[in-house]
């Protein structure tokens, strides 16, 4: 399974050419792309997508949480803050613990997960360069 964030899956809707894109088109291809749920909730409240874009969106797996998700995910983002000294966003930290609790890599062109999440254990996926 690999995860796709909200920015890498619009830029694919959006027929752009990237290395994020890519790895979506093959994730998608291989059966083996799936959505962080704050991922799906962000796609359907763009009221402005297609109803291709959109049936696209709902056919892909959707990560289940796990129990003590919400705990994980506020104790993470604490965390980063504290060690770190970073202000990790709320949307951000649910995703990236949605990747850490499944060991699954993050498709994504949003540096804020490479500066931020990497320290926490979050793998990002890059294939198709």
């Amino acid at each position: 399974m690999i995860a796709i964030d909200a920015s890498s899956f619009r830029r694919y809707l959006d027929g752009i050419d990237a290395p994020d894109t890519r790895a979506v088109i093959q994730a998608l291809g291989r059966g083996e792309a799936a959505l962080p749920p704050p991922v799906l909730a962000e796609l359907l409240s763009d009221p402005g997508l297609e109803p291709d874009a959109l049936a696209e969106v709902q056919s892909v797996t959707i990560i289940r949480l796990e129990s003590g998700f919400w705990h994980r995910a506020g104790f993470l983002r604490a965390s980063l803050r504290r060690r770190f000294g970073i202000q990790a966003k709320l949307p951000d930290t649910l995703i990236a613990q949605c990747c850490i609790d499944q060991d699954i890599p993050l498709i994504t062109d949003d540096d804020d997960f490479r500066k931020q999440f990497l320290r926490a254990g979050l793998e990002l996926h890059v294939e198709g360069v």
